[in-house]
C-alpha cells in the first residue's frame, strides 16, 4: 500500500520574499504540509492572517510543538547558524538555503546529522540552471588559465561575494587540481595566481577574482568569463524571478529523507 503520509515543513524566513515563494510552492504541492513558520514578528503575522498554518517567532518553540520533518532555512547570516544547531538537536532535517555560515559550520553540522541519524543539505543556490552553468564552469577551468567571476544580486543581498560565486570557485579550483595531477597539456604549466591588478579590482576566492554588483532590479546573475589565446569563453546564468529556485527548494525537502550526514549543493543530489 502507498504511503500518503506527506512530509512536513517548517520555514524559517517565511515573512521574506524567497521564504514567500517557498510557502506558495510547498501550499501547491500534495507531497508537503506546511507545518508552521518562523518569522521576526509572530503577532503581526497571526493578526494580518496571511498564514494558515502555527506561526512563530522562537524556533525552540517551534521544534518542541511541531517537531516537522523538515526545517527550510531561508534567514540570512545572523540566523542561520543556530537555527541548524537547534533543529539537528531535535532530530529534525535542515535543508539550508541562507548563507552566511562556514565550511567549519557544514563539518559541524554533518557529525551532528550523523550522530542523530538523520540528513541535511546545505544549498548555495537552488536553481536547476545555475548548478549547470556551476558544473560547465568547472569543466572549463581545465583548459582555461584565467578566468573571473561577475556575481549580480539585488540590493537587499547583504553578504558579497555570493554563495554560488564562492562554490563556483571552489569547483573550478577542484577541477583544475585534478586536471593538474593528470594529462591535461592545457594546464602544464600550472595555473597562474591572480594579478595585483586583478585583485584590486575583486576579491579573489581560490586564486579567481569575483566582483559583485548590488542593484535593485536585479534578481541572482552571475557570469564566468575565460580568457585564451584569441578567445573569450562566457558561461552565464540568469535567475529572473526567485520562481526558478523553487523546484530545487522541492527537490531538497523532498530528497533529504534518504540522507545521512550534511550534504553540501544541491547537485548532489541531481548527479
Amino acid at each position: 500500500m502507498a504511503d500518503h503520509h506527506r512530509i512536513t515543513v517548517a520555514v524559517a524566513g517565511a515573512g521574506g520574499r524567497m521564504g514567500t515563494e517557498a510557502v506558495r510552492a510547498l501550499a501547491g504541492d500534495p507531497r508537503f504540509e506546511l507545518a508552521a513558520v518562523l518569522v521576526r514578528d509572530a503577532g503581526q503575522a497571526r493578526t494580518s492572517g496571511r498564514f494558515s498554518c502555527p506561526v512563530y517567532d522562537d524556533p525552540e518553540h517551534l521544534l518542541m510543538e511541531v517537531h516537522p520533518d523538515v526545517w527550510l532555512d531561508l534567514t540570512d547570516a545572523r540566523s542561520v547558524v543556530g537555527h541548524i544547531d537547534r533543529c539537528i538537536s531535535f532530530g529534525v532535517r535542515p535543508v539550508i538555503g541562507a548563507t552566511g555560515y562556514t565550511q567549519a559550520d557544514v563539518a559541524r553540522w554533518d557529525e551532528a546529522c550523523r550522530r542523530q541519524g538523520i540528513g541535511g543539505i546545505a544549498a548555495p543556490n537552488f536553481a536547476i540552471g545555475a548548478l549547470l552553468m556551476m558544473r560547465f564552469a568547472a569543466e572549463a577551468a581545465r583548459f582555461f588559465k584565467r578566468a573571473e567571476i561577475i556575481e549580480l544580486h539585488h540590493d537587499q543581498k547583504r553578504d558579497a561575494p555570493s554563495g554560488t560565486a564562492r562554490r563556483t570557485a571552489e569547483q573550478m579550483a577542484q577541477q583544475r587540481r585534478e586536471a593538474a595531477a593528470g594529462p591535461s597539456a592545457a594546464l602544464d604549466e600550472g595555473t597562474p595566481p591572480a594579478s595585483a591588478e586583478s585583485l584590486a579590482r575583486g576579491l579573489a576566492y581560490h586564486e579567481i577574482p569575483i566582483h559583485s554588483v548590488r542593484l535593485p532590479g536585479l534578481v541572482a546573475h552571475q557570469e564566468v568569463i575565460f580568457g585564451g589565446e584569441g578567445e573569450v569563453l562566457t558561461i552565464r546564468h540568469d535567475s529572473l524571478s526567485r520562481q526558478s529556485f523553487m523546484p530545487g527548494v522541492l527537490l531538497a525537502c523532498a530528497r533529504v529523507r534518504e540522507l545521512t550526514g550534511m550534504v553540501y549543493g544541491l547537485e548532489h543530489l541531481l548527479w
